[in-house]
C-alpha cells in the first residue's frame, strides 16, 4: 500500500487546512485510516482516525475542531483543520493499517504562526 499525503503549508493561528491522503495498491476492504503527527522533540501522536465501518476517533485537543473524512471508493481520507493553534504545529502523517499491514506515508508539514 503507498499512500500520498499533501495538504499541508503556513497558516495563520485561527485558520484552516485540510489534509489529503491518497491510498493505492492492495487495499483491504477492512482496514482503518489515520492520521498522526509529531511535533519537536515530541513522540508522534493520533490525530484522528476512520475505519471503513465508519468509526471515527479524535484526540482530544482536536475535537470539535477537526474533522477526519473519506472517500471509499477513491480510498482517499481528509482532515479538515479549523481554527488552528499555534501547538497544531507539527509534521502530519498519514497511516493506514488492516488486518496484516501497517504503512505510514512521507510526513507533510502544517506550520501554525501565532
Amino acid at each position: 500500500v503507498q499512500l500520498q499525503a499533501s495538504g499541508g503549508g503556513l497558516v495563520q493561528a485561527g485558520g484552516s487546512l485540510k489534509l489529503t491522503c491518497a491510498a493505492s495498491g492492495r487495499i483491504s476492504s477492512v482496514n482503518a485510516m489515520a492520521w498522526y503527527r509529531q511535533g519537536p522533540g515530541a513522540t508522534r501522536e493520533l490525530v484522528a482516525e476512520i475505519t471503513s465501518r465508519g468509526s471515527i476517533t479524535y484526540a482530544d485537543s482536536v475535537k470539535g475542531r477537526f474533522t477526519i473524512s473519506r472517500d471509499g471508493t477513491k480510498n482517499t481520507v481528509y482532515l479538515q483543520m479549523n481554527t488552528l493553534k499555534a501547538e497544531d504545529t507539527s509534521v502530519y502523517y498519514c497511516n493506514y493499517k488492516d488486518a496484516l499491514s501497517d504503512y505510514w506515508g512521507q510526513g507533510t508539514l502544517v506550520t501554525v504562526s501565532s
